[in-house]
C-alpha cells in the first residue's frame, strides 16, 4: 500500500529525517531537567555549580555540547521543514530541504564546537 506522500519504505530519506526529528526532540526533552537542576545549584549550592562548571572544560563535555546543539539545531530547522510542509504547497524538493536542514544543522554545531575548544 503507497502512502498519500509517495512514500513507500522507512529507508526513505524523509522517513528517517522524521526520525531525527522525534528522537532530538526525546533527546532535548530529557536533558531539560538536567539543565534545570544545574541552573538551581546556582541559587542553592554555589560551591557545587562551581565544581560542575569545572567539570565542563574536559573534551569529552565539550563533545558533548556539540551534540546537544547538533541536536537542538536538527530539531529546529526539522520544526521549521515539517511548518513549510503544512503551509506551503507541496513540492518534489522536500528531500532537498530535509537535507538541507541536516547540514545546516551540522554546520552550526561544528561552528559551536571549534569555538568551544
Amino acid at each position: 500500500m503507497k502512502a498519500a506522500s509517495g512514500i513507500t519504505s522507512r529507508a526513505h530519506p524523509l522517513w528517517l529525517a522524521y526520525i531525527l526529528h522525534r528522537l532530538s526532540g526525546l533527546a532535548l526533552a530529557l536533558f531539560l531537567p538536567l539543565h534545570l537542576w544545574v541552573l538551581a545549584l546556582a541559587m542553592t549550592d554555589p560551591e557545587r555549580l562551581d565544581g560542575f562548571l569545572n567539570l565542563t572544560e574536559a573534551g569529552a563535555v565539550k563533545l558533548a555540547e556539540f551534540g546537544l546543539v547538533f541536536l537542538l539545531a536538527v530539531h529546529m530547522f526539522g520544526g521549521l521543514r515539517l511548518m513549510a510542509m503544512e503551509w506551503l504547497p507541496w513540492s518534489t524538493s522536500q528531500k532537498t530541504l530535509a537535507a538541507s536542514a541536516a547540514a545546516i544543522s551540522f554546520l552550526i554545531s561544528l561552528l559551536f564546537f571549534l569555538k568551544a575548544i
